[in-house]
């Protein structure tokens, strides 16, 4: 029925899944490919970060739990930190409440943050930002200095 290209190409096809509006998930979401939540997902979500997976929650989507994934795309409700190590897209009706690490940021007017932003990078590029902050230091950062005679 299938010949044996057409099978190669459908198990190496991204795997995409969708969460209806009428589903809810309790427990823990590892996944890879694109991930589109409707619905309510009680856990936390996880993809490889090596990985071109993308999670979508769309206005009617809500999720109870950390979030870890490369790229991300909200529009709905996020109770819990939401980690997006190349891009993440919050979209107008975007609510989260939690802290945001990001490497790249697109955030659109009326999205919400009730938390902190973060922004992450590679640990060279984090290592080369310390060791300029270090050299232009006046003084020694461990010392205080008074100017009360």
């Amino acid at each position: 029925m299938f010949s044996k290209n057409e099978e190669t190409k459908v198990a190496s096809a991204p795997a995409d899944t969708l969460i209806s509006r009428a589903t809810e998930i309790v427990g823990d979401i590892h996944f890879s490919g694109e991930l589109i939540v409707e619905g309510r997902i009680k856990g936390n979500i996880y993809a490889e970060d090596d990985s071109s997976a993308v999670i979508r929650i769309s206005e009617t989507g809500s999720v109870e739990g950390e979030i870890c994934v490369p790229s991300s795309v909200i529009n709905g409700l996020v109770q819990g930190d939401v980690r997006s190590t190349t891009h993440i897209e919050l979209a107008a009706k975007a609510v989260v409440s939690g802290n945001v690490y990001y490497n790249l940021m697109e955030m659109v007017m009326g999205s919400e943050v009730n938390g902190n932003l973060m922004h992450i990078s590679s640990n060279q590029t984090n290592n080369k930002r310390l060791a300029s902050k270090k050299e232009k230091l006046p003084f020694d950062s461990n010392t205080v200095q008074n100017d009360q005679g």
